[in-house]
């Protein structure tokens, strides 16, 4: 659920970004696109349309994103190991 929430948020952004000249409007619906691309047809088409125009960039999100997800796993594991020792259920 949090993740179809930042998606859409980052596509929501990636709207107004495209009437704001300070918004990078097209970064913020390729990111939204990304992160829903799993969910939904039209967003895992619209990476392929992507990903065929900056292949490279669209790996480099990948890997990223395949690091914070091992990083928040290992960081998770640490907090539960912390709170079963302070808590002492094993």
């Amino acid at each position: 659920m949090r993740r179809k929430a930042a998606g859409f948020g980052l596509l929501g952004l990636g709207a107004v970004g495209l009437v704001l000249p300070f918004l990078q409007g097209f970064v913020f619906l390729a990111l939204g696109t990304f992160v829903l691309r799993h969910q939904y047809f039209w967003a895992h088409r619209g990476m392929g349309w992507i990903e065929a125009r900056w292949p490279e960039t669209v790996r480099h999100v990948e890997r990223m994103e395949g690091r914070m997800i091992a990083g928040t796993s290992a960081r998770t594991r640490v907090l539960n190991e912390r709170l079963r020792h302070l808590f002492g259920r094993r």
